[in-house]
């Protein structure tokens, strides 16, 4: 079994998130799903546009306002903005009127060191 260390949402935004990349030890099936669970967020060129406009800003926070310009209609940008919150890669935070999204913490470098090539 893998050595994931997971939170109640099935990722954790820890860094502590995977000990070994792929390739390295095996996953279990529970893992393997969770995993592919974040993938398949990712898989929509709409989520992965939304979610680099996210972490590329500065501070890695956006207000949606400033990032729902994707062509697509804003509620199919609230869509898929949830769908990428219920992987676990995104959290957000009602300020007035408006949602800011961030990248949650450890996602990106847990994404890496679960793809990295390290011996």
């Amino acid at each position: 079994m893998s050595n994931l260390a997971l939170d109640s949402t099935g990722l954790n935004t820890t860094m502590a998130w995977c000990c070994q990349p792929l390739g390295k030890e095996e996953l279990s099936a529970a893992d393997s799903e969770k995993i592919a669970a974040m993938f398949k967020a990712l898989s929509d060129p709409v989520r992965l546009r939304l979610f680099s406009r996210i972490a590329a800003r500065p501070g890695g926070e956006a207000c949606v306002c400033d990032i729902q310009d994707v062509g697509v209609s804003q509620p199919t940008v609230s869509h898929h903005l949830r769908k990428l919150r219920e992987a676990g890669l995104l959290e957000s935070e009602r300020r007035a009127s408006w949602v800011y999204y961030r990248v949650a913490p450890g996602v990106l470098a847990a994404m890496a060191g679960l793809l990295s090539q390290t011996s």
